[in-house]
């Protein structure tokens, strides 16, 4: 009996060597983790990152649209968790500082590549991510201005380097400068480029700051439309495909339904729970992408800019939130 239960073992073995990898199990079972929320956002990305130094991403040529399509999900699904009101008075704060760092981070971007010599295309790509959302504005402008790989790559690269810093750094920061909810969330929304790494910072932070942050951030994303366009007229490209952030409109009517459908609310905390967990694990993914080689392709003058842009943008919202009283 013990033979056939040896033999049926290593058969059983051999058809896991066969058609399942180590790292591909590693790979799922961190997913999982991240999905039960075992992990924080931040140690969710730290894990990606650990994942694709150690043993590599096991489906990286997957990784850009899962990405993308579980941020987009994840959003809509946190539109279950607030209310149109207190979203709307958010937004409304916010249009001011969304208008003067988009402009200011453009012209200080522009100026920056200049002084350290950056292809035009690139540290454009950079202005545009730091401005607006990161990686979702990077995507949207390249098609318009005809970016080629090597450009969109070093952008990216360079944006989600700094994303992933910035869901540490800003939750602390918050904290030892005594931040309010509302501050907190203006800041995070302004100064941290996706919208995957403004919610997990938020979410660390506070309810309310999460609420805000989420509101201001997307209301901010339907720049990259007259962005994009402009962009269009600086690169004389002509008229190109500019990629919508359809998700947003879907958010909204999550706000509205959950504002206004009579017993929505009952069970719209379990969407924003499923949410949470998959933002998680898109933090998760957005560090297992983050390989050697995307690190090494960036280089010290594309992350330079990128580095200089951020902290003058964030110290100066964060300055103007606390004079002003936001």
């Amino acid at each position: 009996m013990n033979l056939y239960v040896k033999k049926g073992y290593e058969a059983f073995q051999r058809t896991l060597e066969n058609r399942v990898s180590f790292r591909e199990i590693i790979f799922v079972l961190a997913m999982l983790a991240c999905l039960s929320r075992t992990l924080s956002p931040s140690l969710a990305l730290v894990l990606g990152i650990m994942v694709a130094q150690f043993i590599g991403h096991p489906y990286l040529h997957l990784n850009h649209r899962a990405t993308h399509f579980l941020l987009q999900v994840s959003v809509v699904g946190l539109g279950f968790g607030m209310n149109v009101h207190r979203a709307a008075e958010a937004g409304k704060d916010g249009i001011l500082f969304t208008i003067a760092s988009i402009l200011g981070t453009l012209v200080l971007g522009y100026l920056l590549g200049k002084l350290f010599k950056l292809e035009r295309t690139t540290s454009f790509l950079i202005s545009i991510g730091t401005a607006i959302c990161g990686g979702s504005a990077i995507a949207a402008v390249s098609p318009v201005i005809k970016a080629k790989e090597g450009h969109i790559s070093v952008a990216l690269g360079t944006v989600f380097i700094l994303n992933s810093l910035a869901l540490f750094i800003f939750p602390f920061i918050g904290h030892l400068l005594d931040l309010s909810q509302n501050q907190f969330g203006l800041w995070s929304a302004i100064a941290i480029h996706d919208t995957s790494s403004v919610v997990g910072a938020a979410s660390r932070f506070g309810g309310d700051a999460l609420e805000i942050a989420t509101t201001v951030k997307l209301t901010r994303a339907l720049w990259i439309i007259p962005v994009a366009l402009g962009s269009a007229v600086i690169f004389k490209t002509g008229k190109g495909k500019i990629k919508v952030p359809y998700f947003i409109g879907l958010f909204v009517l999550a706000m509205v339904l959950n504002t206004y459908l009579p017993g929505m609310e009952s069970f719209g905390h379990h969407i924003v729970d499923l949410s949470k967990s998959g933002l998680t694990l898109t933090l998760f993914l957005i560090g297992s992408g983050l390989s050697g080689s995307v690190l090494k392709s960036v280089g010290y003058r594309p992350l330079l800019q990128g580095v200089v842009l951020w902290v003058v943008i964030s110290t100066t919202a964060l300055w103007a939130i606390v004079m002003l009283g936001g």
